[in-house]
């Protein structure tokens, strides 16, 4: 999530940190502009082709609501809104 301007961002990796890191510096223009960032949620699946169908589906109108979800329940366990 964007802690700039409080958007979520979903996207695909074999390795979360390293990617984290990649976004956090501004190597990654698609999140270049809004960070700092914090990761709220990860999934781990067994094929990449399970991934990118999840990827896919998160990036749907449809997906939205799942996502909406995932944040409720990240700003639940934090205890606050943001």
């Amino acid at each position: 999530m964007s802690e700039r301007d409080k958007r979520l961002y979903v996207g695909c990796t074999h390795n979360v940190e390293q990617r984290l890191k990649a976004h956090q510096s501004g190597k990654v223009i698609a999140t270049k502009q809004r960070r700092p960032l914090l990761l709220i949620h990860s999934e781990k699946f067994l094929s990449k082709t399970e991934a990118f169908t999840r990827e896919r589906f998160l990036k749907s109108l449809w997906g939205a609501r799942e996502k909406r979800k995932i944040f409720q329940n990240y700003v639940s366990k934090i205890g606050h809104t943001l």
